[in-house]
C-alpha cells in the first residue's frame, strides 16, 4: 500500500511538472509569435521607405506592378486628369474587376472620409468595380475606415502596403475585415 501511494504521488508530481512545462512553453511560443509579428511589421514598413520618394504616377505604376505580381490580369494604369477615381484597373485571378484609387501622401498625412466618398461614388457606378480598392502611403482616419467598412471598400494603408510589398498576396489582404484591421494613428513626419 505504501509503495502504491508513492507511485501515485510520483505520477501526480510528474503530471504537475509536465503541465507547468507545457504552459511555460505555450507562453514562450505566444510571446515569440508576438515578437515575430512586430518584427515583420517593422520590416515591412522599412521596406517601403522608397515609396514616399515616388511621384504620383510612379506610385500608381508601383501599385499596378504589385497587382501584376499577384496574378491580376488586364492591369492598366489609367490615372490622370478626369480619371473619375480610377488610377489602376484590372482583373483579380478569379476574374472579378478591380478598380484602384492611389494616394501617395507624406507618411504623416491621413486620407479622410471625403476622399473615400468620392471614390465610392464612381468605383462601382462608373467603373463597374467588383472590388473597389483604395491604396494609400499613409493612414486612413477613423471616419474613413468606418465609411469603408459600411460601403465595402477595401483599404490598404501604409502598414498593409508594406506587407503587400514584402510578398503578402493581394488576395490575402482582400480577405481582411477592414473594420477590425489596422489603426488610424498618424505616423510622425521625417525631420
Amino acid at each position: 500500500m505504501g509503495t502504491m501511494l508513492l507511485v501515485v504521488l510520483a505520477v501526480v508530481a510528474g503530471a504537475l511538472v509536465v503541465g507547468g512545462l507545457v504552459r511555460a512553453g505555450r507562453r514562450e511560443a505566444s510571446a515569440e509569435r508576438a515578437r515575430l509579428a512586430e518584427q515583420a511589421r517593422v520590416q515591412a514598413l522599412r521596406s517601403i521607405e522608397a515609396v514616399w520618394t515616388l511621384g504620383d504616377r510612379e506610385f500608381e505604376e508601383y501599385v499596378a506592378e504589385l497587382c501584376r505580381r499577384d496574378g491580376c490580369t488586364e492591369v492598366q494604369r489609367v490615372g490622370g486628369a478626369n480619371d473619375l477615381g480610377a488610377d489602376v484597373t484590372g482583373r483579380l485571378p478569379d476574374g472579378r474587376k478591380l478598380v484602384v484609387q492611389c494616394k501617395r501622401y507624406a507618411k504623416h498625412r491621413t486620407v479622410g472620409s471625403p476622399d473615400l466618398q468620392k471614390f465610392n461614388g464612381t468605383a462601382r457606378d462608373e467603373h463597374r468595380a467588383d472590388i473597389p480598392l483604395f491604396v494609400a502611403s499613409c493612414k486612413f482616419t477613423k471616419q474613413a475606415r468606418a465609411f469603408a467598412a459600411r460601403h465595402h471598400l477595401v483599404l490598404i494603408d501604409v502598414d498593409l502596403l508594406g506587407f503587400w510589398h514584402s510578398g503578402t498576396p493581394l488576395t490575402s489582404i482582400l480577405a481582411l475585415d477592414i473594420s477590425r484591421s489596422g489603426t488610424n494613428r498618424k505616423l510622425t513626419p521625417d525631420n
